[in-house]
């Protein structure tokens, strides 16, 4: 089994930590500082259109794409290590690259589902960064760890859909130039076959009846950068039939494909803040004295450096292994490994990141430091996408069938 990087994958890499060193570490707190002068708390500092300006210059853009007619035609085990890089940085690297959730998932399922049409009005400026968009799936009511139980409903009417329902927790929904929404709901909530009750239809953010309420938080974080976390309303909204994304009835499946490739984009993000927390760890271990001998010298501190090494590297040889068993057999074929990071990296990550936390004192809770907000997050994404207990669930169904 070959470990190494590619040609094209190792420049890839060079030249992205060179934008990381050069740009994007700097900008943190230039972003901050922009960022509280501005008028309201959604809008976009200015230094992050830069940064998007030069990594388009730099050939950085549209990386997580396989489809080459509309992103960098990389394979998921070329993808896996750029992704990590961007995850030391989680607030700006992605979207400097345009790189980042929700819009990956809503242009992969554009691309892959969209018709020509909505190719030409969302993909394209989504693809040149002109845009943002949100997906409208979780649902305050019913658990949603179940798609199925969602109560949002989708009607025809004439030449037309009436999308009714109440959605929160919506992904970058309050970003100032998000236009336009995705939107999850059942067209046929009596259907025999509960996974085909479902459809999506796309609404622009600018339709009537459509109520973004509130910013939801995170741990007490708002996530300004992506434009956040929605409460959203869809009262009798009204958009053309043809704003439908593929059948009636195909919402499931169109989902399940959407969250596969997300899964795995988030676990190779969440290698890379677990490497950033670990390099922080060290830092501060090597900088604190405490009790007449530097912090690095605490059996404690050592073991959980050690633990963590051990556990980022055992991680990082599932997610690659996941994403070149998705490049060779699908993601069907993958499903097992899936669901395995799914489960292992963000747990694990959140257990290191609450080390580094602890290790920093009350400068790990605060703001000086990007620990407890990088917490937050890997914390929320055993919920997001599917909490752990559904994916262990469905992997234990998997493992007994085999001996059943």
């Amino acid at each position: 089994m070959d470990f190494a990087f590619d040609a094209r994958t190792e420049e890839l890499r060079a030249r992205l930590l060179a934008f990381m060193d050069e740009h994007v570490y700097p900008a943190e707190a230039v972003a901050e500082e922009q960022r509280a002068a501005l008028a309201s708390p959604w809008a976009v500092p200015p230094v992050v259109e830069e940064l998007k300006a030069e990594a388009r210059r730099r050939g950085l853009w549209n990386l997580f794409l396989p489809d080459e007619e509309y992103g960098a035609g990389l394979t998921n085990l070329r993808y896996a290590p750029l992704a990590e890089i961007t995850g030391r940085s989680p607030q700006l690297a992605p979207t400097a690259l345009n790189c980042a959730a929700p819009d990956t998932g809503n242009m992969e399922l554009l691309a892959q589902f969209g018709t020509e049409e909505q190719k030409k009005r969302w993909l394209e400026p989504l693809l040149a960064g002109e845009i943002r968009s949100a997906f409208a799936m979780t649902e305050p009511d019913v658990a949603s760890s179940d798609a199925t139980n969602i109560e949002t409903r989708i009607e025809r009417d004439g030449d037309a859909y009436v999308v009714t329902g109440r959605k929160w927790y919506i992904s970058g929904a309050l970003h100032p130039d998000c236009r336009v929404f995705i939107v999850m709901g059942k067209t046929d909530p009596q259907g025999a076959d509960i996974r085909r009750q479902q459809s999506m239809v796309l609404v622009p953010r600018d339709t009537p009846g459509v109520e973004v309420r509130r910013a939801m938080r995170v741990y007490g974080y708002e996530d300004h950068y992506h434009g956040g976390h929605a409460e959203v309303l869809f009262d009798g909204v009204r958009v053309p039939a043809d704003h439908l994304v593929g059948e009636e009835g195909g919402g499931f499946a169109i989902a399940q494909a959407r969250l596969g490739p997300g899964r795995i984009h988030h676990c190779m993000r969440l290698i890379g803040m677990a490497e950033r927390a670990i390099e922080l760890m060290c830092r501060r271990a090597l900088d604190r004295t405490a009790f007449g001998k530097p912090l690095a010298a605490q059996g404690v501190v050592q073991e959980w450096i050690a633990d963590a090494r051990v556990a980022v590297e055992q991680l990082r040889l599932l997610v690659l292994k996941t994403a070149w068993l998705m490049d060779t057999v699908g993601n069907r074929g993958a499903h097992t490994e899936i669901q395995a990071i799914k489960i292992a990296t963000p747990r694990t990550v959140t257990d290191i990141l609450d080390k580094a936390v602890q290790l920093h004192g009350a400068g790990g809770v605060g703001q000086d430091f990007p620990l407890a907000e990088l917490w937050a997050a890997a914390r929320t994404l055993r919920l997001a996408d599917g909490p752990d207990e559904v994916h262990q669930r469905s992997l234990a169904r998997r493992e007994l069938k085999r001996y059943a």
